[in-house]
């Protein structure tokens, strides 16, 4: 088993980074790494998701949603070709730190006989598409906060 695991500080509260999460419409116009979900997140319902790295061809895939809980995580099981050939259990947790403050996990833990083959790319270009997502749901959920504060003073 191969896990890359992310993390990014955020300033916003759990309910509305878990509604920018799941608001799968909208991903393609901020989401540089998951291009598109189509689907509802709800445990045991399949998504259709597109993910393309910076660089990289996109991917899509069917996997099922085995936890929903909301403002707290979403989490995912996908497989390529059959379960057991490579898997992928994605995850994002949302984790609060303080009064407005939150930390954003952001991971997948990969099995399966032809992981091995891919470490380098999900080292690479993989952990750099969680990465750039990170920033990009950071700077939504921010700025939209910050507009937020700006029109109540």
């Amino acid at each position: 088993m191969l896990e890359i695991r992310t993390d990014i500080e955020i300033a916003s509260d759990p309910e509305h980074l878990w509604s920018i999460l799941t608001d799968f419409a909208a991903y393609p116009q901020w989401n540089p790494f998951v291009r598109t979900i189509q689907g509802e997140a709800i445990t045991g319902e399949r998504l259709s998701v597109s993910v393309q790295p910076e660089g990289g061809k996109a991917m899509t895939f069917r996997p099922t949603v085995l936890l929903a809980a909301p403002h707290q995580e979403l989490r995912w099981l996908g497989h390529v070709l059959l379960p057991g050939i490579f898997d992928g259990e994605h995850y994002f947790q949302i984790a609060p730190i303080a009064p407005g403050r939150l930390q954003f996990i952001h991971g997948e833990k990969f099995s399966g006989i032809l992981v091995a083959f891919a470490k380098a790319k999900l080292e690479g270009s993989t952990k750099a598409g969680f990465e750039a997502m990170n920033k990009a749901i950071k700077n939504r959920a921010e700025n939209r906060q910050q507009a937020l504060g700006d029109f109540q003073e």
